[in-house]
């Protein structure tokens, strides 16, 4: 039987992306599995096992497991009952995220509107700015940053975080470009019967954009929740870091807790993803650069 070499291509594409497709995956199962395990079934998982091969060598191993001897809770008792650290600095994370989002989003939606749909002098080398700024990694940014927080003596304070974080400039270039595709004629149509730019934009533009706005809050979701090096500058005090900071030390004392914090800590996003997934895979498709 004959069979195409566009067929065999095809077939071995495939088998390649199925193949990322579960090394992606195997943390995440690991994580999840190793989180109803015991401490001490960890322990002996991770520890390394020595074999003597030959005379002068020496191979170590790790018995890793998938699934548990014993299905235990003990881990997410610890962490949620028995001590409220984990609580308070998952609030944390929740209270450094959430105004970042909702201001960004409100902000970007705005610039946006006005680098798209208005005429005014200087608008594309102020967009040009934007863009620039944009590509910088924030870490160049932080010293700047860091300098005007202690000049308005908002250090070891969530609004040296929070501030930056609404007015950053990744939003605006995102929904600028879809913008940039809702038909001139619909909002030249308004503009004749009387609408303003008020209206046009909370009746018109923003029902059409959704998905530009779901896939916004996606990235910027993913983005600041995962945020280690803000927090660990700006703010003083261990009490007021979020739990992305927590999770870099808890690993050095107790495996087990470890993992379960580590589930728990990406639920959140793993449950907005598939909550908003299709307006953020229809966003991602239609964000192209206009030309």
């Amino acid at each position: 039987m004959h069979i195409s070499s566009a067929l065999l291509r095809k077939s071995a594409l495939s088998l390649v992306l199925l193949i990322l497709a579960l090394a992606m995956l195997f943390p995440i199962v690991i994580t999840f599995t190793n989180s109803f395990m015991t401490e001490h079934e960890i322990d002996l998982n991770y520890h390394l096992i020595g074999v003597i091969t030959d005379s002068s060598t020496k191979a170590e191993f790790v018995n890793l497991k998938l699934i548990p001897d014993w299905i235990s809770f003990g881990q997410f008792d610890k962490l949620l009952l028995q001590s409220p650290k984990f609580l308070n600095l998952f609030w944390n994370s929740v209270r450094l995220v959430a105004p970042i989002i909702a201001g960004q989003t409100v902000v970007a939606a705005l610039a946006a509107y006005a680098f798209s749909m208005l005429r005014f002098p200087g608008r594309d080398p102020l967009f040009l700015v934007y863009v620039i700024a944009m590509l910088m990694p924030f870490q160049v940014t932080l010293v700047p940053n860091y300098i005007i927080a202690n000049k308005l003596g908002m250090l070891n304070s969530v609004a040296a975080i929070i501030l930056p974080g609404i007015f950053a400039t990744y939003g605006v270039f995102l929904l600028r470009q879809f913008f940039l595709h809702i038909p001139t004629p619909l909002t030249e149509a308004a503009k004749i019967d009387g609408a303003g730019h008020f209206r046009i934009f909370f009746s018109i533009v923003l029902p059409l954009v959704k998905p530009g706005l779901a896939a916004l809050i996606v990235l910027l979701f993913v983005d600041y929740w995962n945020m280690v090096e803000q927090p660990l500058i700006f703010l003083e005090d261990p009490l007021k870091y979020p739990l992305s900071v927590y999770l870099a030390f808890i690993l050095k004392d107790e495996r087990g807790l470890g993992f379960a914090s580590s589930l728990l800590y990406m639920s959140p996003i793993v449950l907005l993803f598939l909550y908003a997934e299709s307006y953020f895979i229809r966003g991602v498709q239609s964000s192209g650069i206009k030309g």
